[in-house]
């Protein structure tokens, strides 16, 4: 977080992205890591490189207050938070949701307290999601990648009039970015004219063209990405290690390593050991 904080301390200074990011850098005395990629013209996007079982959701919720605090001030302050599973979903929504769970302790101590979450069917519902309400809390809308990408069924319902979602359209007023084939109020276009946080979760998942397609759609004013894995073209603001988890007693397990001479070996040693692991169970 403190890394964060002093990029966007930079990103203020400079008013760009990638002067920031390699000053940073630069700071850190690593200046061949300074090299910004542009994922989305104009959008700062950053990611956190952290070990999986390191925590990246609480590094989130911890990274949503400086965010906004160093961006424009905007009207609304609405996150959407992209997950790569039904199953992660399930359980990112239930903590957030939790107000007894730390991460959403978190985000209620840095929000006062005035923070809703949603999925996805309780936005398509306009259940407690409505232009009042979103001037006046955190929106944290929890979302899967696969219901806003691609073509279909379930990511149709994201495109169409919405009845729901009518006031929201009267309130915003015409979109400045309009998405293609997406009704004036559709949960899509609704959630772009929020200009949007967006963090996204395992985002080595999401770099196709339709996922980049999908995240200028969502028109965010700020892209987070929070990866064990993450692709030549992330931008990595901060490293966290196996050693450092492994010192905070956050490794769960025996780990035990081999080395291999070449990719066939680790495939033969995988399956070995999967023959005896089923052979076990």
């Amino acid at each position: 977080i403190a890394d964060l904080t002093r990029y966007l301390e930079l990103l203020n200074e400079t008013k760009s992205d990638a002067a920031a990011f390699r000053l940073f850098w630069q700071e850190k005395s690593a200046p061949t890591l300074g090299l910004y990629q542009n994922v989305i013209p104009g959008v700062p996007n950053l990611c956190f490189k952290v070990p999986t079982g390191g925590g990246k959701t609480f590094i989130a919720c911890n990274a949503v207050r400086p965010i906004f605090d160093a961006l424009p001030a905007t009207k609304t302050k609405a996150v959407v938070w992209l997950v790569p599973s039904d199953a992660i979903l399930t359980q990112t929504a239930k903590a957030l949701k939790d107000t007894s769970h730390p991460y959403r302790q978190k985000i209620d101590v840095d929000f006062g307290g005035r923070v809703e979450v949603y999925t996805k069917q309780e936005l398509l519902n306009g259940q407690n999601f409505n232009p009042t309400a979103v001037t006046e809390q955190l929106s944290v809308m929890v979302l899967s990648y696969d219901s806003f990408r691609g073509r279909g069924k379930e990511v149709l319902k994201a495109y169409q009039e919405n009845s729901n979602l009518a006031e929201f359209a009267k309130v915003l007023g015409k979109p400045d970015s309009p998405i293609e084939k997406a009704d004036e109020t559709a949960l899509f276009q609704i959630i772009n004219q929020l200009n949007p946080l967006v963090i996204v979760d395992e985002s080595h998942h999401a770099r196709s063209e339709l996922s980049l397609e999908m995240l200028e759609n969502f028109n965010p004013c700020f892209v987070l990405d929070l990866t064990a894995t993450p692709k030549k073209e992330s931008n990595i603001i901060s490293y966290v290690d196996a050693v450092q988890l492994k010192n905070e007693h956050m490794v769960k397990l025996p780990v035990i390593v081999y080395n291999r001479d070449s990719q066939s070996e680790v495939l033969i040693d995988a399956i070995d050991l999967r023959n005896k692991l089923e052979e076990i169970a």
